[in-house]
């Protein structure tokens, strides 16, 4: 279902109706069920990453308000009270799991195809190709929303409301002229490849881990480790030189050598354009306990990693966009023998990777890891050795995980042909 979004033409009593394939305007809208006229909502007005959505009485609230713009091969929808993006607990791909309000990543797991069906539409998410509905097909106030695989149930039908029209719980009278599924906008140019390097700004010996809270911005001023931080070795008792809380932002810093551990994130965070200019045990560590956490690594690179540059311990989702790696054992390495088996999700867009490298990432697919590729560049590999996906027999800690094949699947390693360009 990629790359098939419906768009909406006509205003017609408050709400939107598929008379064309125009794509719909950016802006603020209701979406309101189509077997209860219940809006979708965050329950509480709560800003909070996690929170599940529910469907209640359609009131005009800005916990009711969706601001529809247009994001991959659909739309994002945000919520007007938090501005949070309503996604997918965990990136999961099953049915059953609970829709909810995250920081916006520009993940698939975030991203919605409109699909007409009859005077109403389906809600598609991208990354599961499962649909948006109540809890049990509930039409009660309240009823949790999650996804579940698409049928013609009226619960999975939603309508798309301005939100400056009055509230109605009547749906539409279906359309004389069917709406065809038309393909998804394509950019007019491709993204800015990542290129150069940048200078410091200065340096600062860190001898013992600096906490960030919040958002630090370091001004392109080059942090190495001293005393009793590491080496910048593969030793695994080194300290990190950052720790960030959970919804921390990490930004404009240069990671030199020796580099430590890195830098550790505890939830959710935000690394933007973060150097390291010689890779130690790991250039960063993605630990927490939330499957809905994201760490978000965009803009930066990373040099001379001996072994991986990312690696992901806790589970949840690491996005890796406008990035530039050179001289690498793997990008991104889902943890194959961590005290917990988590479920493992990254999604790279906009890399360029410069061979020597053995692999963009290392995922479990026992364990239901996926890993999503787009606008790959691979310079200086002519005879293609640099493997995109690699797969791995996830183990408990202790054992030695397995290497068990590599390449697209479609299930959990996913690109095309089309995604990865050699230079």
């Amino acid at each position: 279902m990629i790359g098939t979004v419906v768009g909406v033409a006509a205003l017609v009593g408050g709400v939107f109706v598929g008379v064309s394939n125009a794509a719909p305007s950016a802006g603020a809208y209701r979406l309101v069920n189509g077997a209860s006229g219940l809006c979708l909502t965050v329950p509480g007005g709560s800003t909070s990453d996690g929170v599940q959505l529910t469907v209640s009485s359609c009131n005009g609230a800005s916990n009711q308000t969706w601001n529809l713009s247009s994001q991959g091969s659909g739309f994002r929808l945000a919520a007007g009270n938090s501005g949070k993006c309503a996604g997918v607990a965990g990136a999961s791909t099953s049915a059953g799991k609970a829709v909810q309000q995250e920081s916006c990543t520009g993940a698939s797991s975030q991203t919605w195809e409109l699909i007409a069906s009859g005077s109403n539409y389906q809600v598609v998410n991208v990354n599961s190709d499962k649909c948006l509905n109540t809890k049990d097909n509930s039409t009660s106030s309240g009823a949790l929303v999650q996804q579940n695989s698409c049928d013609s149930v009226s619960t999975k039908q939603w309508s798309l409301q301005s939100a400056g029209s009055q509230p109605s719980s009547t749906p539409t009278v279906s359309p004389t002229v069917t709406p065809t599924r038309s393909p998804s906008p394509t950019p007019s140019t491709n993204p800015t490849l990542p290129s150069g390097w940048p200078s410091a700004n200065g340096s600062q010996a860190v001898t013992s881990t600096i906490s960030v809270s919040g958002t630090l911005d370091g001004g392109l001023k080059r942090y190495y480790a001293s005393g009793a931080m590491g080496d910048g070795g593969q030793s695994e008792s080194q300290d990190p030189i950052f720790e960030l809380a959970n919804g921390a932002t990490l930004k404009n810093v240069i990671i030199g050598s020796p580099g430590a551990d890195g830098i550790y994130c505890l939830g959710s965070c935000t690394l933007q354009n973060v150097w390291w200019e010689d890779v130690g045990e790991d250039a960063a560590t993605l630990l927490g306990s939330s499957s809905s956490q994201v760490m978000t690594i965009d803009g930066g690179g990373a040099k001379s990693a001996s072994d991986k540059v990312f690696q992901h311990n806790g589970p949840g989702t690491m996005v890796i966009k406008n990035f530039q790696v050179d001289n690498f054992g793997k990008l991104y390495r889902a943890c194959g023998n961590c005290t917990n088996s988590y479920q493992r999700h990254v999604q790279m867009s906009n890399i360029v990777a410069t061979y020597p490298g053995k692999a963009l990432a290392g995922i479990n697919t026992n364990w239901g890891d996926t890993a999503r590729f787009s606008n790959i560049t691979i310079k200086n590999d002519p005879s293609h050795k640099m493997i995109v996906c690699l797969k791995y027999k996830g183990v408990p800690k202790g054992s030695e995980p397995t290497e068990i094949g590599s390449g697209a699947d479609g299930t959990n390693c996913i690109y095309s042909s089309s995604d990865i360009h050699y230079q």
